[in-house]
């Protein structure tokens, strides 16, 4: 925390006072010229949406970043707190930080006037200058903007007509700061009205007061496509004082989907080092989140969350702990099978459209995976024909007449050592991945074999039965 300080050393110490959009400007433009990370961990948008963030911030704008949900907006937002200054002085007790160079509240003009260069300043950092609202129906101008206090008026023995009576809303306490409002067109359109002027003039209106306060406020607004036709709208004339929209978009590739979430999701370091997780089985889990985007199943409008690879990989995680704890063993690899356990996590992001609703949350979920399934095989492996030729061998003919003859168990609660030794047993199982994944670590073409015969029964060339605690064939 940085010492307090008097107007008459400050002004000593040679600090500028400058608006937060000079003050952001600048910030950015020496870790540009430094070659420092600006936005970090925003993976995916780097030739997208971060050189718009920076444009939008060179140009001293306010944003709007419109996207589906899930798609880092609010992320994005406080990641700007990294582009203030790392503490700001303020009179000391304002409650809209004013600044002692351009006080604006009644409090900070009156102090400074009785006690000039001797006047008190307070620091305040960076991470309290960030302001976040939820825009809600029941969100009203009071809480935004202010009003007048009654019990401030009695206690201090003021009219209503004194300045001193107010109670500021959260925006005037946020003056030299970030102003966060997400879901903007879910605020009322009246509420929306009432920011007119403090995105174009700076200036705010309590209660018919002939109040004039320039706030210095830089807002980020955050929306979703979908509210527009089934909430809300933002009202033309706030849309049109807002200097720059930005669309945010989902993960682009596997790769980048992979990055986000393996930073989002909450594992312990314990659980990293006793559970092993197979490329293989990483890509299909982001596989399943590109296959629902593009699933006639599910709206598109609505969108579908990179929360669910998070929340499924966590699931993913939790379903091979539970197996090191009722073995009694220290450690385990994900396997296909433990992947019924993210079908919680899979219905609980999707909207479904109407034929979506008449399969069933789950077995869109089951369809889902086996959509991703098939995909990530076929870049392995070659595709399996629905049609053949008989007496025609195919790649497969040797695996699926060792099922003819032979039944597998794969089971959930089985420690590694034993479901190994089971997709061993399968010899021309075994030649085959060998074959087109050489170079594969030991834990892939495990999962690889996996992947194999649950393709064939998706097929239909080999039969399965699934139960709570095992996946027979």
């Amino acid at each position: 925390m940085k010492q307090e300080t008097t107007f008459k050393e400050l002004k000593k110490s040679g600090y500028t006072d400058r608006t937060i959009n000079e003050e952001m400007r600048a910030n950015l433009t020496q870790k540009l010229r430094d070659k420092q990370p600006v936005f970090r961990n925003l993976w995916g948008y780097e030739d997208t949406v971060i050189p718009q963030l920076k444009k939008a911030i060179l140009a001293g704008h306010h944003i709007n970043l419109l996207g589906l949900r899930g798609q880092a907006k609010t992320r994005i937002a406080r990641t700007m707190i990294e582009l203030l200054d790392e503490y700001m002085p303020i009179v000391k007790g304002s409650e809209i930080n004013d600044s002692p160079y351009h006080p604006i509240s009644k409090y900070a003009k009156d102090i400074l006037a009785e006690q000039g260069e001797n006047t008190p300043i307070a620091w305040v950092h960076r991470s309290d200058r960030f302001f976040e609202k939820l825009a809600t129906p029941d969100v009203n101008i009071s809480d935004l903007i202010g009003d007048i206090d009654p019990i401030k008026a009695a206690t201090l023995k003021l009219p209503y007509s004194d300045e001193r009576v107010l109670h500021y809303g959260m925006i005037p306490r946020a003056n030299r700061s970030i102003f966060v409002i997400n879901e903007l067109p879910d605020l009322q359109a009246r509420i929306q009205v009432s920011l007119f002027n403090i995105l174009e003039e700076g200036d705010i209106q309590i209660r018919g007061f002939q109040l004039r306060l320039p706030l210095d406020i830089q807002f980020i607004f955050t929306a979703n496509p979908e509210d527009y036709t089934n909430r809300g709208s933002i009202v033309t004339p706030l849309k049109d004082r807002i200097g720059s929209q930005i669309f945010t978009h989902y993960p682009k590739s596997i790769a980048i989907a992979r990055k986000i979430t393996e930073q989002e999701a909450h594992i312990s370091d314990h659980d990293k080092t006793s559970i092993v997780i197979a490329d293989v089985a990483r890509n299909l889990l982001e596989q399943v989140a590109f296959s629902a985007r593009n699933s006639e199943f599910v709206d598109a409008k609505s969108g579908v969350s990179a929360r669910l690879t998070i929340s499924a990989f966590e699931n993913l995680i939790a379903a091979a702990k539970l197996r090191l704890i009722e073995t009694g063993t220290e450690k385990t690899s994900i396997r296909l099978v433990d992947f019924s356990s993210i079908i919680p996590a899979i219905t609980g992001k999707i909207e479904l459209v109407y034929e979506g609703e008449q399969e069933g949350a789950v077995e869109v979920a089951q369809l889902l995976i086996d959509q991703a399934i098939t995909k990530e095989f076929e870049k392995i492996f070659p595709k399996i024909s629905k049609l053949e030729k008989a007496g025609v061998k195919t790649p497969y003919t040797d695996i699926i007449t060792w099922f003819n003859t032979n039944v597998l168990a794969l089971n959930y609660t089985d420690n590694d050592e034993d479901f190994t030794a089971a997709l061993y047993e399968i010899t021309p199982l075994v030649d085959f991945v060998h074959k087109y994944c050489p170079d594969f670590s030991p834990q892939d073409k495990l999962f690889c074999m996996e992947m194999v015969i649950w393709s064939l029964s998706i097929n239909k060339k080999v039969d399965k039965m699934d139960s709570h605690s095992s996946f027979s064939l």
